[in-house]
This record gives structure tokens, sequence and C-alpha cells, in this order.
């Protein structure tokens, strides 16, 4: 059974992620930052399970939805012509990555997750997100995102 700890944890580590290759990219480079995001990606996802379910904050048209790991990285890093609108999310200096949570359900292994996420790049400008995850427990006990949905709040 997932707990909330776990929870924590997971978007804990998801955010440090994107931390990661947003470093990986200013000290190295997109190489650097494409090995960096692949591993995370491996690390965090279950495109083990099949198809994920990612809806990017910044995605429209045909590409809004991601089902695989090439969308996926290619939503984090950009430089993929398939992807031509992928500006590369991951890799714009973010420096700090913040949860703020709304509700959360647990049902065994499955666990959804909703609230929002403020991301600060290196000059210190923050932007908010509405975001959703669903995870699943795999057999070593580590959380696989199966679902995640993000976007910009509604402005009215």
């Amino acid at each position: 059974m997932i707990n909330k700890d776990e929870l924590t944890k997971a978007r804990i580590a998801w955010g440090e992620g994107i931390v990661a290759i947003s470093k990986a990219f200013e000290e190295q480079g997109i190489k650097k930052a494409s090995t960096t995001a692949n591993e995370i990606l491996d690390d965090l996802y279950g495109f083990e399970f099949g198809p994920i379910l990612f809806k990017p904050t910044l995605s429209g048209g045909v590409q809004t939805f991601r089902t695989d790991k090439e969308g996926t990285l290619s939503y984090f890093i950009g430089n993929n012509p398939k992807y031509p609108q992928d500006t590369g999310f991951g890799i714009k200096s973010w420096h700090k990555v913040e949860s703020e949570t709304s509700s959360i359900f647990i049902n065994e292994n499955i666990a959804m997750w909703m609230g929002w996420v403020t991301f600060t790049n290196k000059d210190g400008e923050t932007v908010k997100v509405d975001k959703s995850w669903c995870y699943k427990k795999v057999a070593n006990g580590s959380l696989k995102i199966i679902l995640h949905h993000s976007s910009l709040p509604y402005d009215a």
C-alpha cells in the first residue's frame, strides 16, 4: 500500500529531477541534459507498463498528449524535429521546484496527487502550475508516474 510519505518523496524526486536536467544543461550542454533526462524518466515514469498519460503544461494541437518516452523526453529537453514546438521545459534554468498539495487519493498500489507546483529559475522568477500525478507502486517499492497532467492556472 502506498502511503503519504512515499507520495511526498516521489514529488520531491520529480522536482529534483527537473533541477538536475537544468543543471546538466547549464554546465555541460544538451548532450548531458539528454542523458540526465533519460535516466530520470526511466526512474520516475512507468513506461514499462505501456503508454503513460502525459499532458505537458506547454503543449498543444495534435501533440498535446504524450504517451511514450520519446514524446516525454522531447518535452523536457526539446531538440527533437518530430516535436517542433518543444523548447525544452527542463532546460530553462530551474533551480528550485516546490509543491503544495490540494488533495490525494490512495487505493493500495495506485495513488493520485493534485495540487500546485512552483518552479523558480536562476533569476528568482517563478512559474506556478496546476498539476495532477497518478502513481503506481512497482515491485521494488518505488512509485512510477503513469499519469501526469499539467496546465497553467485559469485566468479569468
